[in-house]
């Protein structure tokens, strides 16, 4: 497959791996409404990805992303004029992260105009793999030419879509339209109810009828068809029955076959409404009418603040056709580029848990006051569409200290949650779930048990105690038949006796791995 190079790749392939783990700290007094999953944090979106990590890896369903775009224009809240190899160097390791903590059966929606937009499909077939790419979504911003535009009024962006595993993904259908379904009818008065005619022919190189043809030039499904007025039919030129003749008559003796109103055309299937899925296949196509434009948008922000702080918003009916082609009621979103804070808006008022990250001062002073609104109940956007009605809450975080300073010791300020979900993710790469009682032992992976001796979780920091493996703290252990890997300051048992025992032992800080 075809890599993408750029100035500082190689530097920025390591990003992700450099940055420290940092703790997440909830600010109460920006916290609002009643205590829940939801998340908006303040800081640095590479260093909160990566503190996600621990807790959230493989958990997200569905991350939408709408990033600077690289126009050269001066955004105030944005530093939206990097170079271009800045730009992909900033968007590499953010990915990475954003691809860790993706659900198997997640996707990554990414919001990007045509100046990086080639580019960062290169970069996402490298990352997210070329056989998860599911669609380019053109999305119509506007509906009106620029006059002011130089050659040519762009009037569209793009949505890349990829799964974390395509062949996992099951998206959610959308609502048929009052077009879509005037074009079925009852003439006949069938009681199957409404129905429209359907092509009753295909290609004849398609499937196993191309293989036979190929083979013998000849088809099963090549027969004549008698009209009830008597007109004879044979498919199209290359083109064959979508049915032998045995299953034709089967169709007809069903009043499954139409000839026309005046019976005499060639054969078209019936296709009953009540027998085809409640609703239809997203296309790749998004209209403004359906979707909203950047003008809808603009008016959004400006009904929710007095001014439009923001250049380019989206609307919030875009972001609702994402999650509902993409998540069910209560699945993990994620935006760690929450901008005016619409994701995770639209997300609320849609019944899904979130995570928005955002850097700029704008968290407090945008973000927080636009989701305390959603929680009071605000009806703009798409609230009267989604019937919203208020609720919920979320909780406001900063990033704290590292897990570890600059000499590779651990910051005291570490609590037994913290490290043991830290552990738990770099020796399985799964996040960690807070049991309602802590114990030393973290969990069972793949027929490992992991334990942590740390922060007195026994009860006792003494060298016969607590944070040393002794035999009195080993008998006290939950027991487990298979391997053992147990975290402490130090061990008593010698090489032999642990192998004996089945123990892989690792000192805290030194074989804590960094990554």
């Amino acid at each position: 497959m075809p890599l993408l190079d750029w100035l500082n790749k190689p530097d920025s392939l390591q990003t992700a791996s450099r940055v420290p783990y940092r703790l997440l700290e909830a600010v109460p007094e920006l916290s609002y409404g009643a205590p829940n999953h939801n998340l908006l944090i303040q800081g640095d979106n590479l260093e909160a990805l990566k503190a996600l990590l621990p807790l959230y890896a493989g958990r997200v369903k569905c991350v939408y992303i709408d990033p600077p775009y690289n126009t050269r224009s001066a955004f105030e809240h944005y530093d939206d004029n990097l170079e271009h190899s800045q730009w992909l160097s900033m968007m590499y390791p953010r990915l990475e992260l954003l691809r860790d903590l993706l659900a198997e059966d997640g996707s990554i929606w990414v919001s990007i105009d045509d100046n990086e937009g080639h580019y960062l499909k290169v970069m996402l077939d490298e990352i997210f793999g070329r056989k998860n790419f599911i669609a380019n979504v053109v999305w119509q911003k506007a509906y009106g030419p620029r006059s002011n535009a130089f050659l040519m009024s762009d009037s569209h962006e793009h949505v890349l879509v990829y799964g974390m595993k395509k062949e996992n993904l099951v998206f959610g259908l959308l609502e048929r339209s009052k077009e879509q379904t005037s074009k079925y009818r009852n003439p006949d008065n069938d009681p199957r109810g409404m129905w429209k005619p359907e092509n009753s022919s295909i290609s004849l190189l398609s499937g196993q009828r191309g293989k036979q043809f190929a083979k013998t030039g000849q088809s099963d499904n090549i027969f004549e068809i008698i009209s009830p007025t008597g007109i004879r039919h044979l498919p199209p030129k290359n083109r064959c029955w979508a049915f032998s003749p045995v299953k034709y008559q089967e169709l007809l003796a069903d009043n499954r076959i139409f000839f026309g109103d005046d019976g005499s055309r060639r054969p078209a299937i019936k296709r009953f409404l009540s027998e085809i899925a409640q609703g239809v296949i997203p296309q790749s196509m998004w209209l403004h009418e359906d979707v909203g434009h950047n003008q809808e948008a603009s008016r959004e922000i400006q009904d929710l603040f007095g001014d439009a702080p923001f250049s380019t918003p989206k609307p919030e009916r875009l972001i609702e056709r994402i999650l509902h082609i993409a998540t069910n009621p209560g699945d993990l979103v994620l935006d760690s580029f929450l901008g005016s804070g619409t994701t995770a808006a639209v997300a609320h008022k849609m019944g899904r848990s979130y995570i928005g990250v955002e850097m700029g001062g704008h968290a407090v002073t945008h973000c927080q006051p636009r989701l305390q609104k959603v929680v009071d109940g605000e009806q703009g956007g798409i609230s009267k569409a989604v019937n919203w009605q208020g609720g919920g809450g979320f909780t406001f975080c900063r990033l704290g200290a590292t897990v570890f300073d600059e000499f590779g010791m651990i910051d005291k300020a570490i609590r037994f949650p913290t490290l043991a979900a830290y552990i738990w993710y770099l020796e399985t790469r799964t996040p960690w779930i807070t049991p309602q009682t802590l114990s030393p032992l973290l969990g069972i992976h793949e027929g490992t048990a992991y334990y942590l001796l740390y922060n007195g979780i026994l009860g006792d920091r003494r060298p016969q105690g607590g944070n040393v493996l002794t035999q009195n703290v080993l008998d006290g252990l939950p027991k487990h038949d298979g391997k053992r890997v147990i975290y402490g300051e130090t061990s008593r048992f010698g090489a032999g006796r642990l192998a004996a025992e089945g123990i892989v032992f690792k000192q805290i800080p030194y074989d804590v791995r960094v990554g």
